[in-house]
């Protein structure tokens, strides 16, 4: 997964023009994994058909 990481990290870096100095990669890695994670936890829990979504508002 590393090796992925690090491939999305720099397409993603390329894309934005953005540098990223090898001294920061781990850091930059290590809270991609996190918000991953985080995002598989959310998108796996199950809501039942009968859930509505939530009010739009707007200010």
């Amino acid at each position: 997964m590393a090796d992925q990481l690090d491939d999305y990290i720099n397409a993603v870096a390329a894309a934005m023009a953005l540098p990223v100095e090898d001294a920061w990669r781990p850091a930059v890695r290590a809270n991609l994994d996190v918000s991953l994670r985080l995002a598989k936890l959310v998108d796996d829990f199950p809501l039942p058909d009968e859930t509505e979504a939530a009010s739009i508002y707007s200010a």
